[in-house]
Formats: structure tokens, sequence, C-alpha cells
């Protein structure tokens, strides 16, 4: 299994306790670039560094990532690896394209996440600026997902947005607690707990 690890916003104290110890546990440990290793070395000096590139040239990106997958793999099919990750894996990250890079090559490849500290929540800590109410966040490309905290009426809330062309829906209720629920698509529930986040992306033309 392939774990991608969120390392958090660059203070190797800033990992959380679960990375720490996936990182002790895995087989093998691969990093995209030095910021990340120098995240990692406290708990494997052993870690690969990777290329991945800062260009925009997608047919060079593209080969780097099936260099790395094809050196990922072997490792990640026997046993528990990890490819840590500035920030969080799910969010701006290459972790999703360096799975859909090695699933299509590999396909007895599994994939998880486990997060870490985004650079979302570092700043609101780091420039002292508290967030409340609703904000906005892009990396400055077409906006086409939304999220809603505290969600309480999720079907009516997925209805209207519908109408705005969303299509894609996620619902997860008490999170990481021992009635963490998940719902997915159209049919959610009436009502939710406060502990709630509504993920919604618009459908491609």
């Amino acid at each position: 299994m392939l774990v991608g690890v969120g390392l958090g916003p660059g203070d190797p104290e800033l990992l959380t306790l679960r990375a720490v110890r996936l990182l002790g546990e895995a087989s093998a440990v691969f990093v995209p670039g030095n910021l990340a290793y120098d995240l990692v070395r406290p708990y494997r000096p052993d870690a690969a560094v990777l290329n991945f590139p800062m260009t925009n040239d997608e047919g060079y990106i593209r080969r780097c990532l099936e260099e790395n997958a094809d050196r990922i793999a072997p490792y990640a099919r026997n046993g528990l690896t990890v490819f840590g990750i500035i920030g969080d894996p799910n969010f701006y990250s290459t972790f999703s394209r360096l799975c859909e890079v090695i699933a299509g090559r590999y396909p007895d490849v599994s994939f998880a996440t486990e997060p870490g500290i985004s650079s979302i929540t570092a700043f609101a800590s780091v420039a002292n600026v508290p967030v409340a109410g609703g904000f906005f966040v892009s990396d400055g490309n077409e906006q086409e997902a939304r999220i809603f905290m505290k969600v309480r009426r999720p079907a009516a809330l997925a209805a209207s947005l519908s109408e705005e062309g969303y299509s894609e829906f996620v619902l997860v209720e008490r999170m990481f607690m021992p009635e963490q629920r998940v719902y997915r698509g159209a049919d959610l529930p009436e009502k939710s707990d406060y502990f709630s986040i509504l993920f919604a992306r618009r459908s491609h033309a």
C-alpha cells in the first residue's frame, strides 16, 4: 500500500503523531524534494528524494511521474510505503497525479492518505488572523468545488447546489470520531450533525 502522508507547513515538530508513526513503520519512504526530506529526516534519514519538476512542460512532468511510479510501485506492492508531502496530500499536491499514474501501470497497488496541517490553517496561526464565516480559497484556476462546514440540512443544500451545476456531493459527519459516517451522491440525509462537512463539485461539460 502507498500512503500519502501530510508533513505539515514546514516545521518537523508540526507533523502529526500518526505521520511520525507511519514514517517509522514504513518499509520505504519517498519525498518530492529536499524541503520535504528535511521534514522527515529526524524520523527517516533513509528517505529517498524523488524529482518532481516545477515546470509547465506536461511531457516532462509525465515522464517524471512514470519514472517515480516505477520506482515506488515495487515497494508499495510488498508492504507499507509512505510518500511524504508538505502540507496535506489532498490539497493542491502532486500525490493524486502520482496515484493516477501508478494505478494505470500497477493496478494491484492500493492507496490511502493521512492528513497534515495545511498551509491554509498554518497561515492563520503565523499571521495571527482569526478566520470566521465563509472564505474563498483558490490556486488561480476556475472554482469547481465548494466546502461547507456545520451543515445541518445537507439534502436541501445539495438540492440548491444542483441548480447551480454541482453534481458530486460527499458529506462526512463526526470525522475521526467513533460515530463517523460518510455519504456520497445526491442521497443525503435531511438533517446532519453539527460536526459535518459537505463537499460539492461541479459537473464538467
